[in-house]
This record gives C-alpha cells, sequence and structure tokens, in this order.
C-alpha cells in the first residue's frame, strides 16, 4: 500500500485531493508543506500531495520554496480540485458574536471580499491549514473559521454558511511529488526553475526563444526570489510536453547552457483541468 503525505490534519482539501489521487493509499497527515516533502525525501512516506497554485491567489509559495530550495523531489502528477468554503463555528455561535476568523493564509485571501462585506471588524488569524482553524475556534466562543465542510463534520462544528470564496470558479492545483518523475503518456507537462544572468539585458527573452522557435507551449511562467540577493530571481516555467520528447529535450539542454541555476522540476501527465 502507498504511504501519501499530505497537509493536514484530516479534514483539509489537501486531505481530499490525496484520497483522489490514490484512494487505496495510507493517508498520512503532516502539519507543513515543508514536513510533507520531508517525510517522503526521508521514506517515512512513498509521495507526498502539496497545494502548488489556486486560481484565485496564484502560487502557493511555500510550496514552491520547498520545492526550489529545500528539496530534490520531482513532481510525478497534478490534479485539480474545486474549492468550496464554508463559514464555521463552535454550534450555537450566531453571526453577530464572531469576532475572528481564523483559516490558512491561503483561504482567508480566496474569501477577502467576503470577509470584508460582512465581518469588516473581525480580526484574520492565520492558522496552519484550514482544518487546524475548525479545531482552534472549537474553544473559541466568538471565533469562526474558514473551511471545507468535511472538517466541520470531523470536529462537530457547525456550518454557517456554504461558497463563502469570492469565485465560484474557485480551483485548486495539487502535485504529487516523489523520488521521480513520471514516464511519458503522450499528454504531458513540464516544470523546470532556471536563473539567468540578471545584469545584462535580454538573458530571459533569449531563453523563452529557445521554446518558441521550438513550437514548445509554455502554459505558466512566474518568478520567485533566489533568496541571494535583492533583484535576483529563479523563473518556474511550466510547458507542454515531457522532458523526454525531443523538441523538450532539446529546448531544455539550450536553456540549461545559457542558465546560472537549472532544475526539472519534473514531467507529469496533464490533466484536463488544469
Amino acid at each position: 500500500m502507498t504511504r501519501l503525505a499530505y497537509l493536514g490534519p484530516p479534514g483539509t482539501f489537501s486531505e481530499e485531493a490525496a484520497s483522489r489521487y490514490d484512494a487505496s493509499a495510507e493517508l498520512l497527515p503532516f502539519a507543513t508543506e515543508a514536513a510533507v516533502a520531508a517525510a517522503v525525501e526521508s521514506g517515512a512516506a512513498d509521495e507526498g500531495v502539496l497545494a502548488i497554485e489556486n486560481s484565485l491567489e496564484g502560487s502557493v509559495t511555500r510550496t514552491l520554496d520547498v520545492l526550489l530550495h529545500d528539496s530534490s523531489l520531482s513532481i510525478r502528477h497534478e490534479l485539480v480540485l474545486p474549492i468550496e468554503h464554508c463559514l464555521i463555528v463552535r454550534p450555537g455561535t450566531k453571526r453577530e458574536q464572531i469576532t475572528s476568523v481564523h483559516s490558512h493564509p491561503q483561504s482567508l485571501n480566496q474569501c477577502r471580499k467576503y470577509l470584508e462585506a460582512n465581518f469588516p471588524n473581525a480580526r484574520q488569524e492565520a492558522s496552519l491549514s484550514n482544518a487546524a482553524a475548525v479545531e482552534e475556534i472549537l474553544a473559541i466562543e466568538d471565533g469562526a473559521a474558514i473551511g471545507p465542510a468535511r472538517a466541520a463534520a470531523l470536529h462537530g462544528a457547525e456550518v454557517l454558511e456554504r461558497g463563502v470564496q469570492d469565485s465560484p470558479h474557485n480551483k485548486t492545483r495539487f502535485v504529487a511529488v516523489a523520488a521521480e518523475d513520471a514516464a511519458p503518456t503522450g499528454r504531458d507537462k513540464t516544470s523546470v526553475a532556471f536563473a539567468v544572468a540578471h545584469d545584462q539585458p535580454g538573458t530571459l527573452v533569449d531563453v523563452l526563444h529557445e521554446f518558441s522557435d521550438r513550437r514548445i507551449n509554455l502554459t505558466k511562467i512566474e518568478s520567485r526570489p533566489s533568496r541571494e540577493e535583492l533583484g535576483i530571481y529563479i523563473f518556474l516555467i511550466d510547458m507542454e510536453g515531457h522532458r523526454s520528447d525531443a523538441p523538450v529535450a532539446e529546448a531544455l539542454a539550450a536553456v540549461q547552457s545559457k542558465a546560472s541555476f537549472f532544475r526539472i522540476l519534473g514531467s507529469y501527465p496533464r490533466s484536463d483541468d488544469a
């Protein structure tokens, strides 16, 4: 049986994503994204599931930083999960009593307009996960949590309102990480990270030409701080194709020759919803 690590405790969207990825796996909850990756690297888990991107808030920076700086794991799968956030309270708590709202920072951000309109004076408290937030507010008479209905059911909390996210199209992309990525399927995606000289004009354009000249479609490009000096960034690109496909392999080799830092984060089957 596969041991599958995820951001716990039970009741998180990460748990739901892990269950959808492998319904037969033994699910192992961990407190942080870094702990999920460390469990896989140490052999305590075979794979891990991490949220990497949200349709409202963009990339999950803690996951990106783990993959870039703290881990040698590869992405081997992706899946997209529709996200419905609920306003959750200790049983008996009324809306007018709420003075603080607890959740994972990403979840709070995904409900920003709702909270500003309905609880403009409530403190927003960051939790390690939205399921942990539900546990926290059970001890608070005037607290509320943002999270999935399953977390409320697991902890005996009450759902005051469903669908409080700012958009009905709220989705989160999750990735499964392991020691190795996936074999080619014919419908794949590859993620890479690289850095180029920041004090010379045209270095990023030169890299992008390696893909456009080979008709490789880039589905995402962004940057993250290098953690070296202010103004030095690592670029992250998702592209269609597997790293072993000839055009992709040629482009990646060319990029590596121009980069001061280069890493293939993995090739994996492309989700229909991503």
